[in-house]
Order: structure tokens, then sequence, then C-alpha cells
């Protein structure tokens, strides 16, 4: 229970990564607001599963679900207000791993303004936001942590991923120099950057023939779960990643 009595945000907290990001920091003790947009149900199932998992284990619930667009600052500041009110008032963690793609994959000379825009507005935009809010409001005691997502896809610089990568490469600049900035806060922040991961966001607009392609890039010989970026998070997160700062974590079976 490396993360008891912490309380942690985790944004796209109901999606592929996202839900096993919530549910594994729920299992090591911390209590999770999970972030989502859209529809509600599986964040709703999410929370209904950590909840009865974890029933009799003290009067808060162990985990609920706030809708917020974290493209809107006003937005973001509700969820965090959200979570400290229903657990308590300290914030410890944040993790932000809020995203779109535009399943097209279109070339540059071929991406929309509506496209560029949409992808930095919750990409970068709103993994700044949300890193702003954190930065004011973290316990300053030595376990505030800071996680951001990136993608490994800035390393392996595909086609069709520009303006996907090029927001990802936002948030990695921007958490380097947030960490530096937060010196003496005793608040670290690093960039998790997964590499191919089955999730939907991983399938969709993709052939089988695709999906083999990406299986034959890792050395391991199959593609990255979800659980295997999880526990990666809660190192992170915990007491045991406090010497971490500043850094971006691969986190791909060693595909780049």
């Amino acid at each position: 229970m490396m993360l008891h009595g912490r309380v942690a945000i985790v944004t796209g907290g109901a999606g592929g990564i996202g839900s096993a990001v919530s549910k594994h920091l729920a299992s090591l003790g911390a209590r999770v607001a999970v972030a989502y947009i859209g529809d509600p149900a599986p964040a709703l199932t999410l929370v209904s599963g950590i909840n009865s998992k974890h029933a009799g284990e003290g009067q808060q619930p162990r985990a609920i679900a706030v809708e917020a667009d974290v493209s809107d600052a006003a937005r973001v500041k509700v969820l965090f207000d959200a979570a400290a009110a229903a657990f308590g008032g300290e914030l410890h963690i944040l993790v932000t791993l809020a995203a779109v793609l535009d399943y097209s994959y279109p070339p540059l000379a071929e991406t929309s303004e509506a496209t560029y825009d949409a992808t930095f507005g919750t990409n970068a935009r709103g993994t700044f936001l949300c890193c702003r809010e954190a930065a004011r409001r973290l316990v300053r005691d030595g376990r505030g942590r800071i996680v951001t997502f990136s993608s490994s896809g800035v390393g392996s610089l595909r086609p069709g991923y520009s303006a996907y990568a090029a927001s990802k490469a936002a948030v990695e600049v921007m958490t380097k120099i947030l960490a530096r900035e937060l010196r003496g806060t005793g608040i670290t922040a690093n960039v998790v950057a997964p590499g191919s991961t089955g999730t939907p966001m991983m399938y969709t607009g993709k052939t089988a023939d695709d999906m083999e392609r990406y299986i034959a890039e890792a050395p391991l010989g199959r593609l990255g779960m979800p659980e295997d970026i999880a526990p990666l998070v809660a190192f992170l997160a915990s007491d045991a990643g406090h010497w971490v700062n500043a850094q971006v974590l691969r986190c791909n079976g060693g595909t780049i």
C-alpha cells in the first residue's frame, strides 16, 4: 500500500491506459479522481468496480468520476476542487492521460487546422492547464508528483502522426521545464512515453497487416499492454520514485 492516504487525479482515467493506471493506483492505496469527457458510462463502471473491490476500507470512496474538459481552465479547476472535496483536501498526484488522435493519420500537408487545434487543445493545452493547477495545489511535503504522458512516437517519427507527435513533444519540454521551476517544493514532474500499446487508440484505423508490422518491431515480440505501463506510473508517484525528476521515460519494450 505504498500510496496509502494519497489522492490522485487521473485525466483520461477511464481510457485504455488510464483505466489500468486508475485501478493500479487504487490497489496501492491511493484515492483516485477519474476524469473523463463524453460518455460517462466507462468512468462510472470503472469507479464502481474500484469501490466495490475496496469496500469497507474507510468511509470515503476509493474512487470518484468527474467530467472534465481538460482544455477548459475552469473545468480543470472544478476537477481539482472535486477531488479535494471528496477526499479530504490534500492533493498529491496528477497523471495526465487525456489525449486525442486523428485516426485517418493524415500527412502534414493534408492535416486540417481543425485537427491541429483539437490535437494541441487536448494534448498540449490540456496538459498545460492541469500541470499549472497541480503546481499551485499539490502538497509540498515531498509527496507531490506530476506524471504527464507523451508517446514514443516522438522518437519514432512515423508519417501520419505529425500533429500528434508534435503535441506530445510539447508535453515533454513543458514537463521538464516545470520540474525545474518546482525547485524547493518537493514536487517532481516526469513524463511517461509509451510505445505501441494494445488500446482502442492503437487499433483504430489500422489493418491487421499494420498491427503485424508494429509487433514485428518489438524485441519482446508483442505489443505493450496498459498493465505494462501502470506500474511505472505508480513507481514515479510513490516515495520510491522521489529521485527521478525532469525525465522522459520511454516504456515501449525496446522498440525505440
